[in-house]
């Protein structure tokens, strides 16, 4: 029996994917005027011609594409995102951090050590939810996603990698020189140019939102996935907030309701916490899963 020719075959798409059209293109170099002319590059391969301004729409697509095939490929169904500070240190490093604190700013980092708790109970619980292993139609469930960066972000990625689990970040390019902590799974560490779409992968997958003490980003990423839930526009999830004596010190939500810019009843979108445990303990109720 003949074997059969792969151009015959009936599923066989006719026109060549863009990966081999790229390399015929590179496999037959003309070297002309016209050639050499950045207008002759394949579309696709012409960076210049992609970061024109013109072609921003396109640039948001990608961004947007990207990570959503790449979690999908990765059998990742859905994730439990930790959003938190940049700046407070880990326990082992808050001596460390005291005795490098200019006079000035002495007080400030006495805070952001006090608050190295948080780092450790994002790591307890980030350990704690990766140990579970939970899998559903296939699908890997509760994936721990940060941020990508250092502080609560590292903790989180930290704790799932101590549970021999793989973990998400998604990182942001800054005019400052950062890069994603070491224990992002590699496959896993996306970098972003948008906020938009960066917010928007945090909550595309997510079953769960935990949110320690932070900063502008973190108030940000809570803030409006609050008012997607208070809209309607998403689903009610778990929104577990750590840390109420700062959260209470820094924003009155009760001042909120009452001056009556927010129902009281809106109050109960998120729930406090303080330990891991805890934490776990109401995603555990509200999705109705068995020890």
């Amino acid at each position: 029996m003949t074997e059969k020719n792969p151009d015959h075959d009936l599923t066989d798409r006719r026109f060549y994917p863009a990966e081999k059209e790229a390399a015929f293109s590179k496999a037959n170099p003309l070297h002309t005027p016209q050639t050499q002319h950045p207008a002759y590059k394949l579309a696709f391969q012409d960076r210049d011609f992609l970061l024109r301004e013109e072609l921003r729409p396109v640039r948001f697509q990608l961004e947007l594409l990207k990570p959503e095939m790449l979690l999908d490929e990765a059998g990742v169904g859905s994730t439990l995102v930790m959003y938190g500070s940049a700046r407070i240190p880990s326990p082992e490093m808050a001596e460390t951090a005291l005795a490098n604190a200019p006079e000035d700013k002495k007080k400030i980092v006495e805070r952001l050590v006090a608050k190295s708790k948080y780092y450790a109970e994002a790591r307890k619980l980030a350990r704690l939810v990766s140990e579970k292993s939970i899998v559903e139609d296939g699908k890997r469930q509760f994936v721990i996603t940060s941020g990508g960066g250092p502080s609560i972000m590292e903790a989180a990625n930290r704790g799932a990698s101590e549970a021999g689990a793989e973990s998400i970040g998604l990182n942001i390019v800054l005019p400052h020189e950062q890069a994603p902590n070491a224990y992002v799974t590699p496959y896993l560490s996306f970098q972003f140019h948008y906020f938009a779409l960066r917010k928007m992968h945090f909550l595309l997958r997510a079953k769960a939102v935990a949110v320690f003490p932070g900063g502008f980003g973190t108030f940000d990423e809570f803030f409006e996935l609050l008012t997607l839930i208070q809209t309607g526009k998403m689903k009610p999830m778990p929104i577990l907030l750590f840390g109420k004596e700062f959260w209470n010190r820094v924003i009155d939500f009760e001042a909120l309701a009452d001056e009556g810019t927010i129902n009281h009843e809106d109050l109960g979108l998120f729930h406090w916490c303080e330990t891991a445990e805890e934490a776990w303990d109401h995603i555990a109720g509200f999705y109705e899963l068995k020890p």
